[in-house]
């Protein structure tokens, strides 16, 4: 079947429209597909095309094998991930995705996002999933059943009449801005700029199977990110509030330079480097929403609710959202009731709030303390490595049933003695 319908036009019935075919899309068309329901997916951009949100987490595996696509994405060379590394003023520690908590997969992947999208994308519509690349939701009409108001890139417009819609365009929050269900985010505005590299790292000792995190020398909530390729590049990137960027001045590569040259193990470690992509920046990314699913649709992934990307978990929460939904909407279209609150949205925010409640200890510091922390239990490693490696969502790591009251019990453990002040 064709990936491309751009010059499609004429009106259409399916069981499910999907808004978006980025990985949260694309399993979930993929799951439905195997369920034997019609899909279309819309999608606004033309594949490949340039995204952040490189580094995925080992939990990403098991939804990636339900879909049909893991045999895929073992074979496309992308560059292997076993856990993540963090630094901060010589401080260097790691963790190990496969010494964990929870079971399931341990390793993954660091993949550029033009590249993975794609191969999922194309994936999907070797399994007889409908794309239509360069086509846009303009409006939505909730009367009956749902109905989408689409425009191809040539500007003709059409009606898709669906049973049910999966809003899976991530940033784009096409049903949140058009149902006016945008809400205001907890977490602090911050910002984020980035880009990817020819890196030319010559340090022996630097571990391209691992994301490094590196802490500002001076400010411990700015933070950047290096994720390795298999390629010779890399992605990196620059993470604060926006006041804390406000001293840098000139391009945002100029920007983006001067602000890793604040991070002394950083600079050397990309001392020849080159930028080969433009450098982009994201802000105020953080968002949230009033309604996850009603009985006529569904959000997932960013979408709905976007946290932060200290932890890589947004592709994670992107997938296990798609993998939740679609489990609900097959007993829908099976002629079952189904509960959205109480089957979809409570579920998939247990771990969201899990993420969150790791997300808000990194800035404010506790966290950072127990990351780095060289006297840590084992046992008490491996359930915080299974967060890490996004296994948010399993009720029986304490760490994320109590995920609050168990940081700040370790927290307190981390603490180093005060010296005595005579």
């Amino acid at each position: 079947m064709p990936s491309s319908h751009s010059h499609t036009v004429s009106n259409m019935d399916v069981d499910v429209a999907i808004i978006g075919a980025g990985p949260s899309g694309a399993i979930a068309a993929s799951l439905l597909r195997q369920q034997g329901h019609q899909v279309v997916v819309i999608e606004k951009q033309h594949f490949p095309r340039f995204s952040i949100g490189e580094s995925l987490l080992p939990c990403c595996m098991q939804f990636l094998e339900q879909a049909g696509m893991l045999d895929a994405v073992n074979q496309a060379g992308f560059q292997f991930k076993n856990g993540a590394a963090f630094q901060h003023q010589g401080r260097y520690t790691t963790f190990d995705f496969t010494d964990k908590f929870t079971p399931g997969p341990g390793t993954t992947f660091q993949v550029q996002r033009a590249d993975f999208d794609k191969l999922l994308a194309d994936t999907a519509i070797s399994q007889g999933v409908e794309i239509r690349f360069g086509h846009q939701v303009d409006a939505i009409d909730l009367t009956h059943n749902p109905r989408l108001t689409v425009t191809n890139d040539r500007g003709a417009q059409y009606q898709v009449n669906a049973k049910f819609v999966l809003d899976a365009s991530g940033f784009g929050r096409v049903l949140p801005r058009l149902l006016n269900l945008e809400q205001p985010s907890n977490l602090p505005p911050r910002s984020a700029i980035f880009t990817h590299i020819e890196d030319n790292i010559s340090d022996p000792h630097f571990d391209r199977n691992k994301i490094l995190i590196s802490v500002h020398p001076q400010h411990k909530d700015i933070w950047y990110w290096l994720i390795p390729f298999s390629n010779n590049r890399c992605s990196i990137g620059v993470v604060a509030e926006p006041h804390l960027l406000e001293h840098l001045s000139g391009s945002l590569e100029q920007q983006l330079l001067a602000v890793i040259n604040e991070e002394p193990e950083l600079q050397q470690l990309l001392s020849n480097a080159n930028i080969v992509q433009p450098c982009a920046t994201l802000k105020g990314y953080s968002a949230n929403v009033t309604t996850l699913a009603t009985n006529q649709f569904a959000l997932l992934g960013n979408a709905g609710e976007f946290l932060d990307p200290v932890f890589s978990s947004g592709v994670t929460i992107a997938m296990q959202s798609a993998s939740m939904a679609v489990a609900s909407l097959n007993k829908q279209l099976n002629g079952q009731t189904v509960d959205w609150d109480s089957e979809y949205s409570a579920p998939l925010m247990q771990g969201v709030n899990t993420f969150r409640t790791y997300v808000q200890a990194w800035y404010d510091g506790r966290f950072q303390d127990v990351i780095f922390y060289q006297q840590a239990d084992n046992k008490i490693k491996q359930m915080i490595c299974s967060i890490l490696a996004g296994y948010a969502w399993d009720m029986s790591n304490p760490f994320v049933k109590e995920s609050e009251r168990r940081l700040n019990t370790i927290v307190e453990l981390c603490q180093e003695p005060k010296p005595n002040v005579a």
